[in-house]
C-alpha cells in the first residue's frame, strides 16, 4: 500500500500497511476498509493471506470504527467468509490426518500450518469480541447480530475437532497434541469473552424478533457446546450451563416462548444421570475408611458437588418455566426412577458404604427435594406419575412406589386442589392410592430381602432400623389419616380394591392400613362405622392361615389392639382359634378394667376403659359360648366394681361417662341371671333418675336394652316392693317419649320383657294409661298408631335427620377431632371434687376480673358507674360469706 492510499496485496504491501501508526489507521480507514474487505474476498484460496487480511482489520481499524455500524460494516462482510474458511480447514484436517506420520513431514508440517491458522483465526475473533466489551456498557444485540451465532459455529467445530482428535489422529496424536492444545485453549479463551459480552446484552419487552431469536440461538448453540465438553473439561461444561441457566431467566419474558425447553430439560437431566453414576463409580472405589485422604475420594467430592450443581440448575429452570414443560415430565420422572433405582433397597443398588449413601442424600438428594415439590402442581407430570399403562420394567417398580412414597409424604401440605389432583383417577390415570397398590405387588424380590432402612427416632431413644414393608405402610398410613373428606370415597374403592387383589402383599398393605384407620379414627363418626363394618365382614372372608397372621400382627394380648378387637366378630374364627383368642382377649379387657379401678378413676382415662367395655362386649355377642366359668366370673365382677363409680348427673354432660353407663348396662344384661339382685336393684334405682333427666337417646336404648333383659329374672319377694314399681315407671316414661323411633323401641323392649317376666303385675302397672294401652295394642296388632295421618308420617320419618338419636355417629374429620366434644375433661368422676374444682375456678374467674379492674385503674380515670357497682359486689360477698359461714 502506498502512502497515497493505493492497496496492494502482495505480502510486501501488507507488512508495510501493518507498520501504519494508528493515527494514520484512523484517517484512512473509511478509503482502506472497503479495499481490504474486498482483498478479504479474493483470498480465498490463500488461508495465510486471509488470516492476515483479518488480523490487520481487527488490530489496526476495528478500534476506530463506529461501534453502531459495526454489524454493516464488518461482522456480515468478514464472518461468513471466515466461516467458510475455518470449517474447510477442519474438512482438510480430517482428510489429511489419515496420512500424517513421524515419517512424513510434508504432511505434519501442513497439519501443524492448518491448526496454527485456526488459533490465529480464534485469537482474531476473540480480539473482536474484547473489543466489543471494552467500548460498550450495554450491548445491544442487533449492533453486532451475526458476531455471537458465527462465534459459537466456530468454537463448537473446535471442540468437536479436539473431542474426536484421538480417533482423527489415531496413534498419532502426539505429533500434533501441543497445538490441539493450544486450539482447545483459545476456543475456552473465545467462549468465555463471548459469554461476557451476551452478559451485557439487555432484550427489552419492546426488542426486535431478530435480536431475541439470536439470543434464543445462542442458547440453543451453547447447550449444544455443553453436550460436546462433558466428558472434556467438567468445570467448563458446568461455567456454560450456569450461563445458559442465567440468560434464559435473565431474559424469559422475551425467550420463553421460543426455547427448546425439552431438548434444555433432556441435556439437565442427561447430564445429571451421568455425574451421579459417575459419583457411584468413583464410591465404589473409596470403600476404606482411610479412603478420603486419596485423590479418588476428593474426585468423589466434587463429583458430587457437580451432582448438585446440576440439580439446582434443573431446579431454577423448572421453577420459571413450568408452564412449559409439559413434553418434558417423563423425563423427569425416569429421572427420579433412575437415582432412586441405586439406593437402597432396591436390588440393584451400587455397593457403597452408609457414610457415603449418607453424605451423597445430603449433597445431592437433598435438592431433587424442593424440585418434586413444584412439580406436584403439573397435571402434566401427575399425567405421567399415574398413567394407568406405565409399563415399568422390574427394577423400576420399587423406584415408582419410593417416588409416590415421597410425593404422598408433600402432598397433606399442598392446596386441596393439589391433593384432588393425584387421589382422583380418570380413564387415562390411576390416584396415587391406587397406584402404590398396584406397584406394591410388582416388586416381591425386595420385600422378601430382609432390607433394613433408616428409621425413626424419638427423644432420647436410639434409632430402630425398619423393613421396608414397615416403612412404606406408616408413610400410606400418616398420608391416609391426613386426607380430607372429600377424597374418602377415593380411598374407600382403592383399599377395597387392593384387599380382594390376587397380591397377597397388596392385600396385607390394605388391610394395615385398613386397622390403623379404624384404630385411629375420632371417636364415634360415620366412617369409623363404615370401615368397622367393612372390616367385619371381609374378616369371614379370610382364609384361616391369614386370620392367624392377623392375630399375630394385632395382638390381642396387646392393649393398644383393643380398639380394632371391638369391630371383629368372633363368629369369624374356627371354633379352636375363638376359644384362644377369646381368652387373651377377655384376660386383656378386666386387667384394664381393674387398671383404672386402681387409678385415680378420672374422666380422661375413660376411653380406655370404654374400650375394654366394649371389647367385652363384642366378645359375649359373638363368641359368649367360649367364655368359661372363671372369665364369666371376672368380667360380672369387674361390672359389679365399676356401677359404683356412676354418676347420675355426668351421665347426662359427659359423652364418655354415658358411653360407659351404657356398655355397663348391655354387659348387664348379657350376664343377668347371674348378677346379684342388689346390684340389680341399684341399678334400676339409678336408671329411674336417669330417666328424669331426660338422657340422649342412645342412652335410653341401653336403658331398654336391659329393661328387656329383665323379663328372664325371678326377682324375690323382698326386692320386688322396690324394683318393680321402678320399672313401671321407666317404661311409661319412655313409652310416652316424644321421639317417635324411641317409644318404637320401647314398645318392642316391653313386649320381649312382657312375654319372659314371671312378674305379670308389672305388665299391668305399665298399662297405667289408655294412651299407653292403644299403643301397646297397635304394635301387637301391628297396625298404624290411631289418629296418625300421612303427614305425620312423613314429620316422624323427618325427625330422624334432626334427632339426637345419631348424634353419636355425627360425621366428624379428624382436623375437627383434635378439639372434640369426644374428648374428655380431665376431672375426678366422684362429685364433690367436681365442685371443689368448679368453686375454685369460678372464685379465680372473680379473681381475675378484680386484678383488671385495678389495672385499669392505674392508668386511666373511672366511670361514674363504678364505685356504686363496688358497693353492690361488696354486699354481694357479704352474702356468699353468711352462706359459707352458716354451711
Amino acid at each position: 500500500m502506498s502512502q497515497n492510499g493505493a492497496v496492494a496485496t502482495n505480502g510486501v504491501m501488507l507488512e508495510e500497511l501493518s507498520s501504519w501508526p494508528e493515527e494514520i489507521c484512523r484517517r484512512e480507514l473509511p478509503s482502506v476498509l472497503p479495499r481490504l474487505l474486498i482483498s478479504l474476498e479474493g483470498c480465498s484460496e490463500s488461508w495465510i493471506e486471509h488470516i492476515r487480511i483479518l488480523k490487520i482489520i481487527v488490530e489496526m481499524f476495528l478500534p476506530h470504527m463506529n461501534h453502531l455500524t459495526l454489524e454493516e460494516t464488518l461482522f456480515s462482510q468478514i464472518l461468513p467468509k471466515t466461516i467458510q474458511l475455518f470449517d474447510g480447514m477442519i474438512c482438510e484436517l480430517t482428510s489429511e490426518a489419515r496420512e500424517l506420520s513421524s515419517q512424513n513431514l510434508e504432511i505434519q508440517i501442513t497439519i501443524r500450518n492448518i491448526l496454527q491458522t485456526m488459533v490465529q483465526i480464534i485469537g482474531s475473533l476473540t480480539g473482536c469480541v474484547h473489543h466489543v466489551c471494552a467500548t460498550q456498557e450495554s450491548i445491544i444485540l442487533g449492533n453486532i447480530h451475526s458476531l455471537p451465532s458465527f462465534i459459537l459455529h466456530i468454537i463448537k467445530s473446535t471442540f468437536v475437532h479436539c473431542k474426536n482428535s484421538e480417533s482423527v489422529y489415531s496413534g498419532r496424536l502426539h505429533l500434533v497434541s501441543d497445538l490441539l492444545q493450544t486450539l482447545f485453549k483459545e476456543a475456552y479463551s473465545l467462549q468465555k469473552q463471548l459469554m461476557e459480552l451476551l452478559d451485557m446484552v439487555c432484550l427489552g419487552p419492546s426488542e426486535d424478533e431478530n435480536s431475541i431469536l439470536t439470543m434464543v440461538e445462542v442458547i440453543h448453540s451453547l447447550m449444544d457446546i455443553c453436550s460436546v465438553i462433558s466428558s472434556m473439561d467438567k468445570a467448563f461444561h458446568a461455567n456454560t450451563w450456569k450461563f445458559i441457566i442465567k440468560q434464559s431467566l435473565k431474559h424469559q419474558s422475551v425467550i420463553r416462548s421460543q426455547l427448546k425447553h425439552k431438548e434444555i430439560i433432556s441435556s439437565l437431566c442427561e447430564d445429571i444421570l451421568f455425574s451421579f453414576h459417575s459419583c457411584l463409580q468413583l464410591a465404589e472405589q473409596t470403600t476404606e475408611p482411610a479412603a478420603q485422604d486419596n485423590a479418588d475420594y476428593r474426585l468423589f467430592q466434587k463429583t458430587l458437588k457437580l451432582c448438585r450443581f446440576f440439580a439446582n440448575s434443573l431446579l431454577h429452570y423448572t421453577k420459571e418455566f413450568l408452564p412449559f414443560l409439559p413434553d418434558s415430565c417423563r423425563t423427569l420422572h425416569q429421572l427420579y426412577l433412575q437415582i432412586y433405582s441405586k439406593f437402597p433397597p432396591c436390588l440393584y443398588t451400587a455397593k457403597i458404604s452408609k457414610v457415603q449413601q449418607e453424605e451423597i442424600a445430603g449433597t445431592f438428594l437433598v435438592v431433587l427435594d424442593p424440585l418434586l415439590s413444584q412439580l406436584l402442581k403439573s397435571q402434566s407430570f401427575v399425567q405421567t406419575v399415574l398413567a394407568s399403562k406405565l409399563d415399568l420394567p422390574h427394577e423400576l417398580q420399587l423406584p415408582q412406589v419410593l417416588l409416590l412414597v415421597v410425593v404422598v409424604d408433600k402432598l397433606p401440605s399442598q392446596p386441596e386442589d393439589v391433593q384432588t389432583l393425584w387421589c382422583t383417577e380418570d380413564m387415562t390415570r390411576m390416584s396415587i392410592l391406587k397406584a402404590i397398590f398396584y406397584n406394591f405387588g410388582q416388586f416381591s424380590g425386595e420385600l422378601s430381602l430382609p432390607a433394613h432402612l433408616q428409621g425413626v427416632k424419638g427423644k432420647g431413644q436410639a434409632e430402630v432400623p425398619v423393613t421396608l414393608y414397615q416403612r412404606i405402610c406408616v408413610h400410606l398410613c400418616t398420608f391416609v389419616a391426613s386426607l380430607h373428606p372429600t377424597l374418602f370415597p377415593e380411598l374407600d374403592a382403592a383399599l377395597l380394591n387392593a384387599v380382594l387383589s390376587t397380591n397377597m402383599s397388596t392385600s396385607l398393605l390394605a388391610m394395615d392400613v385398613w386397622c390403623f384407620l379404624i384404630k385411629s379414627c375420632p371417636g364415634r363418626c360415620v366412617q369409623l362405622t363404615n370401615l368397622s363394618v367393612l372390616l367385619r365382614r371381609l374378616f369371614f372372608f379370610m382364609a384361616p392361615a391369614h386370620q392367624v397372621e392377623f392375630i399375630q400382627k394385632f395382638s390381642p394380648r396387646e392393649a393398644d389392639n383393643l380398639h380394632l378387637w371391638q369391630y371383629i366378630s368372633f363368629q369369624a374364627l374356627p371354633a379352636d382359634l375363638r376359644k384362644q383368642v377369646t381368652c387373651e382377649v377377655t384376660g386383656v379387657c378386666t386387667a384394664q378394667c381393674r387398671k383404672w379401678l386402681s387409678g385415680s378413676h378420672t374422666l380422661a382415662e375413660l376411653d380406655s376403659l370404654n374400650t375394654a367395655l366394649s371389647v367385652l362386649l363384642t366378645v359375649c355377642n359373638s363368641a359368649g359360648e367360649a367364655l368359661d366359668s372363671r372369665q364369666l366370673t371376672a368380667v360380672t365382677e369387674v361390672v359389679g366394681q365399676l356401677w359404683a363409680f356412676i354418676n347420675v348427673e355426668q351421665i347426662i354432660s359427659q359423652p364418655h361417662v354415658q358411653q360407659a353407663f351404657s356398655l355397663l348396662l348391655q354387659l348387664l344384661a348379657f350376664f343377668i341371671q347371674t348378677v346379684d339382685l342388689q346390684l340389680i336393684s341399684q341399678v334400676v334405682n339409678v336408671l329411674t333418675l336417669v330417666i328424669k333427666l331426660e338422657p340422649p337417646d342412645h342412652v335410653s336404648l341401653a336403658v331398654l336394652d336391659f329393661l328387656s333383659s329383665l323379663g328372664k329374672l325371678y326377682i324375690s319377694q323382698t326386692l320386688r316392693d322396690k324394683v318393680l314399681p321402678s320399672l313401671s315407671c321407666i317404661v311409661a316414661s319412655l313409652m310416652v317419649n316424644r321421639n317417635w323411633l324411641l317409644e318404637q323401641h320401647t314398645l318392642e323392649a316391653f313386649t320381649q320383657f312382657a312375654e319372659g317376666t314371671k312378674h305379670e303385675e308389672i305388665v299391668s302397672q305399665c298399662l297405667g294409661s289408655e294412651e299407653i294401652k292403644n299403643k301397646v295394642v297397635s304394635f301387637l296388632e301391628k297396625t298404624e298408631s290411631v289418629g296418625e295421618t300421612e303427614a305425620a308420617t312423613a314429620d316422624n320419618s323427618g325427625e330422624q335427620k334432626t334427632d339426637t338419636f345419631w348424634e353419636p355417629v355425627a360425621k366428624v374429620t379428624l382436623e375437627e377431632a383434635k378439639g372434640s366434644a369426644f374428648q374428655p375433661c380431665t376431672k375426678r368422676a366422684r362429685q364433690e371434687l367436681l365442685l371443689e374444682e368448679e368453686y375454685r375456678s369460678a372464685f379465680q374467674t372473680a379473681t381475675r376480673a378484680l386484678e383488671t379492674t385495678e389495672a385499669l385503674l392505674k392508668h386511666s380515670r373511672a366511670p361514674a358507674w363504678l364505685l356504686s357497682e363496688l358497693g353492690a359486689l361488696q354486699e354481694r360477698i357479704e352474702k356468699l360469706k353468711c352462706c359459707v359461714l352458716r354451711g
